[in-house]
């Protein structure tokens, strides 16, 4: 244990993402909670000079803070596997998965989990207009009428390489569909579009791949959404969540074997949403870099689960490594 106390540590956070503030809030915050626990720690922000920086710097090891695209989607870890500098997290591979939910969505109904009907549009190989009456053949979107067979609305848009919801929109009615299509648009050139599960939000953190105690997620705009995540006092976490003890079983059983089924490391967090009345999980994704502010999910779990906000990072960079490595610092 603290095999990095006596090096130089770089938190890197900021980046070219959307989540740009975001995670410079979660960088600080575990720039300041390695200093607490006597690590030799600098922030390090991520721009097109972060190769010259990162030399400059002289870094033994780096603690992976950046969300969302070149952060979160193995683009950074390969910077860091080719310049033989050991990270936290997933390695190259995990990330990508994780990050590209139409991909990962496919390894995850070979892996047997329920994951909500939906189409994909990618832009790069058809027209918007084609692409939505296509959606009204093989998606069977219709209005819902009892006893249709058809999904109906409400679905959920959302790209499918990007995080904290953003440019993602519940849509109810057929005219607000293309405009929920060319907002997601703006973040990705792949769209889902996915049937609406009516259930409980749960999240589930996972620390080396153990479960921490589950979170339910209950936001008042009924929408968790980037204002939701993001805003003072717009959502309520409740820890554990409610649900019954054969179902908590579940959600960590399914969470901790996708960590492991896509080769994550270090902590992920696993997105859910639970039907309320057979209690069947649906899975939504995998976030390899969640937040970690002193209020974010993660460290709200492993609080729950005895573990300090300190303990959290410092376990995760003594877990630090080269992941794609055939031999590991």
């Amino acid at each position: 244990m603290a095999k990095w106390k006596n090096k130089k540590v770089g938190v890197l956070m900021g980046g070219f993402s959307r989540e740009r503030e975001i995670s410079l809030k979660t960088g600080s915050a575990v720039l300041e909670a390695l200093k607490r626990s006597g690590y030799n720690a600098a922030g390090i922000d991520c721009g097109a000079d972060l190769m010259e920086v990162l030399g400059a710097e002289n870094i033994d090891v780096a603690f992976i803070a950046l969300h969302g695209p070149y952060g979160e989607d193995g683009c950074i870890q390969g910077v860091l596997e080719w310049l033989r500098i050991p990270y936290t997290g997933s390695g190259v591979l995990a990330s990508a998965l994780a990050m590209d939910k139409a991909v990962l969505n496919h390894l995850g109904r070979d892996l047997g989990l329920h994951i909500p009907k939906e189409i994909v549009f990618d832009c790069r190989y058809e027209t918007l207009p084609a692409f939505l009456k296509r959606l009204h053949q093989e998606f069977g979107l219709a209005i819902r009428q009892p006893k249709s067979e058809n999904v109906g609305f409400p679905v959920i848009v959302k790209p499918s390489r990007e995080g904290s919801s953003i440019n993602a929109s519940i849509v109810r009615e057929l005219s607000n569909l293309e405009t929920a299509m060319t907002q997601a648009l703006q973040s990705d050139c792949k769209v889902l579009v996915q049937e609406f599960i009516s259930g409980k939000e749960i999240t589930v953190a996972v620390l080396n791949g153990k479960a921490l105690p589950s979170i339910e997620i209950v936001p008042k705009s009924g929408f968790y959404n980037f204002q939701s995540k993001y805003t003072q006092g717009a959502t309520d976490y409740l820890l554990p969540a409610r649900v019954s003890k054969v179902c908590l079983e579940k959600l960590r059983d399914i969470s901790e074997n996708v960590f492991r089924a896509i080769d994550c490391k270090g902590v992920a967090r696993v997105d859910f949403i639970v039907n309320p009345v057979a209690e069947e999980p649906y899975f939504l994704e995998i976030n390899t870099i969640p937040g970690m502010t002193e209020t974010s999910l993660v460290p709200k779990a492993a609080a729950h689960a005895g573990i300090s906000f300190e303990a959290l990072c410092e376990t995760i960079l003594e877990g630090a490594g080269l992941q794609n490595s055939a031999t590991n610092i």
